[in-house]
């Protein structure tokens, strides 16, 4: 029976590359996004390329309908081998507050869209791999929970808690059999959706800096099979 990666926030650019890029190793996909609007899309391109791929309708920062979507992808499609979370676009909860004005609400709210989901879609994932004795877990994560980075003022705490809690969780898992990664990611990647909302507003020249999700995608393919290396980081960034 194949195994199931269930692509949990997709989007068209590293969602999607994930979707196609374990989908050629035989995968059967499992694409979940808040709303159905693109699932069309997304299924249509990965049929085209001879993946299966099923998609549900879920708010993958909600404790229950992650539990709720994932015991329907095992049910419907197979045990969930491989889960990737691609966290919610921070922009969209709230504005970026300089650390040194920041509140507890700034802190917040990047936390409750970022580090607290993470958690969820492992309390949820988690259990019928630790069953079998095998199974992973892969991350998105931002450059600033690495590296210090002023301009991301108030989203960096949280991208650093996420950072620190998947190469944790991986050290608190490596002996049975579960492989937690994250994916530190410091740029705009191609074809997301934050790439199409910088290019609609031209803010400023971005596209030689740009990050090609497919490559990424590779690289995480890599790391599932080599299972050796809990972070990866992709950026053109001078840090």
């Amino acid at each position: 029976m194949p195994k199931v990666i269930a692509v949990l926030g997709v989007g068209p650019g590293l969602g999607l590359s994930m979707a196609h890029r374990f989908g050629r190793e035989g995968f059967t996909v499992a694409l979940v996004s808040r709303s159905d609007t693109r699932h069309g899309t997304y299924r249509a391109s990965l049929a085209e390329a001879g993946i299966t791929a099923h998609a549900y309708v879920a708010d993958v920062t909600d404790d229950d309908q992650v539990s709720g979507v994932l015991k329907r992808i095992t049910a419907e499609v197979g045990e969930v081998d491989t889960v990737y979370f691609g966290p919610a676009d921070l922009s969209a909860g709230s504005a970026i507050v300089p650390l040194p004005e920041a509140d507890g609400d700034a802190l917040r709210t990047p936390f409750e869209a970022v580090a607290v989901p993470a958690a969820g879609v492992v309390r949820a994932a988690l259990p019928p791999m630790l069953a079998r004795g095998e199974g992973t877990l892969f991350f998105a994560g931002g450059l600033s929970g690495k590296y210090p980075m002023p301009m991301l003022g108030s989203f960096a705490p949280a991208a650093a808690a996420l950072r620190m809690y998947v190469l944790t969780l991986n050290e608190a898992l490596r002996d049975k059999g579960i492989y937690a990664a994250t994916l530190t990611i410091g740029g705009v990647i191609e074809r997301g959706d934050i790439h199409r909302f910088v290019a609609e507003q031209r803010a400023f020249d971005f596209e030689a800096d740009l990050l090609n999700p497919d490559d990424i995608a590779e690289k995480a393919w890599a790391m599932y099979v080599d299972r050796d290396q809990a972070e990866a980081e992709f950026t053109k960034l001078p840090v």
